[in-house]
C-alpha cells in the first residue's frame, strides 16, 4: 500500500509517474465505508483513511488491495446501499403525502373554528361556534336540536288539547289552531333549510339569516304556548314555577331582568334537578364588561361542579347529578375569600382564598342555563345546562345555616333573595326553555 495516512482532497494523485496510477475518489470511499472494516465504522475522529493505488485501466470494484472481501461482496454492498437509498426515498415521498393530507385537514379545522373579529374564546381556550358562525356539521346538529324542540312544543300543545276539550271556548280552540299552523310552518322551514344545506345552496350569510328567522319564530311560538298554559295556572303563586332546559343547545336560556349591584358578600341558592352526562352544564353565569367569568356556577365535562369568581375557581363537593331535586347554596365573603357550600340544607364543604378582596362588580348580565364568553352571549352548547331549575335567589350577605336549612325544607318562613327574588316577572326566557309549576316543595310538604 502506498500513500499518506490521511487522504488528500478528492482527485489527488498518488506518488509515481504521471498518468500511471489513480486514487479512489473520497465519495466512493465513504460509500463503501461499511465494507472497509470496523475501523471505518467508528467516529471520523478515530478513522484512518488509506489511499490505494489502482491502475488506470483497472476495475475499481475488482481491486483486491482493500483486503476486506471479494469483488462480488463489494458489489453486493453497493447494491444494498442503493436499495436502502431507494427505500428511504420512497419513505420520504410517503411522509410528504401524509404531511400534505394533515395540512389540508388542519386547514379545514382552522377554517371552521376561526372567530369573528372581536369575539372571544370559550373558557379553557376552546373556540366558539355560536348561532352566528356555525360550521356546516354544527349547523346540521343545531337543526336536529331545533327539530327536537319543535317536537317538545307539539307535545305541550297536545297536552293542552285536554284542557281545550274541558273548556270549549272558541277563543281557546282558535288559539290552538293558530299554534298548530305555526308549528307546521316552522317544520317546513327547518326541512327546507336541511335540504338547502345538503345541496350546498346556502352561503354562511344566508344560513345566519335563516337561522335567525327560525329562532324568532320559535321564541314567538314558545311564548304563545306559555301564555295558553298560563291560563290554566292563574292561581299559581308567582314563585311556584320552574325552568326546564330539555336540550344541550347554545340558544336556550333565561335572562334575569335585573343586574347585580356591587357586592362584598353573597348567598346564592336554588333548587336544581339534572341527570345530564357528562356534566349538567352551567346553571347560571354573571358577566360584566371586561370579565365574562365574574360569577359562574358550572359543571363541565367530567369535572366536579365549580364556582368561579373573577375567573378564580373553587371545586364544590356536590353530588346532585342523579335526576332528583336537590337544594344547593353557595355563600362567600370578599374578606379572605371564605366560601361555604350547602346541599339539601347541610354544609358539605368550605374553603378560603377564593378571589379575596374582590367585590362582585355591578352592571353585568345574569343568565340562567348558559355560560357567557361575551357580555350576554357567546354561548357554547357543550357548557349549556340540561335539567330543571327553580327558586334561584341571591342575597348580598352570608346566610346562616338555619336560614339555609329553612330554604331546603320549604319552610313557610323561608326568605326570598333581597337582591334577586325568584318570580316570573323577573325572568325572560328564550329559545324554547319552558316554565312549569314547581313540584319539589309540594312533595316535601
Amino acid at each position: 500500500r502506498a500513500g499518506p495516512e490521511r487522504a488528500e482532497p478528492s482527485g489527488a494523485m498518488a506518488a509515481g509517474p504521471p498518468g500511471s496510477r489513480r486514487l479512489l475518489p473520497l465519495p466512493l470511499l465513504l460509500l463503501l465505508g461499511p465494507a472497509l472494516g470496523p475501523a471505518f465504522g467508528q467516529g471520523l475522529g478515530q478513522t484512518r483513511f488509506i489511499c490505494t493505488s489502482v491502475p488506470l485501466d483497472g476495475d475499481v470494484c475488482a481491486a483486491s488491495a482493500l483486503g476486506t472481501g471479494t469483488a462480488e461482496e463489494l458489489k453486493g454492498t453497493v447494491l444494498q446501499l442503493r436499495e436502502t437509498v431507494l427505500q428511504q426515498k420512497e419513505t420520504i415521498m410517503n411522509q410528504k403525502e401524509t404531511i400534505r393530507e394533515l395540512t389540508a385537514k388542519l386547514g379545514r379545522c382552522e377554517s371552521q373554528s376561526v372567530l369573528e373579529p372581536g369575539e372571544g374564546k370559550g373558557r379553557k381556550g376552546f373556540s366558539k361556534n355560536t348561532m352566528g358562525d356555525l360550521s356546516r356539521p354544527a349547523a346540521a346538529e343545531t337543526l336536529s336540536q331545533l327539530g327536537q324542540t319543535l317536537q317538545s312544543l307539539k307535545t305541550r300543545l297536545e297536552n293542552l288539547e285536554q284542557f281545550s276539550r274541558m273548556n270549549s271556548s272558541s277563543q281557546t280552540n282558535n288559539l290552538k289552531d293558530i299554534l298548530q299552523n305555526k308549528i307546521d310552518d316552522l317544520e317546513k322551514q327547518v326541512l327546507s333549510r336541511v335540504n338547502s344545506l345538503e345541496e350546498g345552496k346556502l352561503s354562511p350569510r344566508n344560513e345566519s339569516e335563516e337561522r335567525g328567522k327560525i329562532e324568532s319564530t320559535l321564541t314567538s311560538l314558545h311564548q304563545r304556548i306559555s301564555d295558553l298554559e298560563k291560563g290554566q295556572k292563574d292561581n299559581r303563586p308567582p314563585d311556584r314555577f320552574q325552568l326546564t332546559f330539555p336540550l344541550r343547545t347554545n340558544y336556550m336560556y333565561a335572562k334575569v331582568k335585573k343586574s347585580l349591584p356591587e357586592m362584598y358578600a353573597f348567598s346564592i341558592c336554588m333548587w336544581i334537578k339534572s341527570s345530564a352526562s357528562p356534566g349538567m352544564g352551567t346553571p347560571f353565569s354573571y358577566a360584566v364588561p371586561g370579565q365574562a367569568n365574574e360569577l359562574v356556577l358550572i359543571e363541565w365535562g367530567n369535572n366536579p361542579m365549580e364556582i368561579l369568581i373573577n375567573d378564580k375557581v373553587a371545586k364544590l363537593p356536590f353530588a346532585i347529578n342523579d335526576g332528583k331535586w336537590h337544594h344547593i347554596c353557595v355563600t362567600w365573603t370578599t374578606r379572605d375569600g371564605v366560601w361555604e357550600a350547602y346541599q339539601d340544607g347541610t354544609q358539605t364543604g368550605n374553603g378560603e382564598n377564593l378571589a379575596p378582596y374582590h367585590p362582585i362588580k355591578p352592571q353585568g348580565v345574569l343568565v340562567l342555563g348558559q355560560e357567557q364568553d361575551t357580555l350576554g352571549g357567546g354561548f357554547d352548547a357543550t357548557q349549556a345546562f340540561v335539567g330543571e331549575l327553580a327558586h334561584f335567589n341571591v342575597w348580598d350577605r352570608k346566610l346562616s345555616p338555619g336560614e339555609v336549612y329553612g330554604l331546603a325544607t320549604c319552610s313557610s318562613k323561608a326568605l326570598a333573595g333581597n337582591v334577586i327574588a325568584w318570580a316570573e316577572s323577573n325572568i325572560d326566557i328564550y329559545g324554547g326553555a319552558t316554565k312549569w309549576t314547581f313540584e319539589a316543595c309540594r312533595q316535601l310538604n
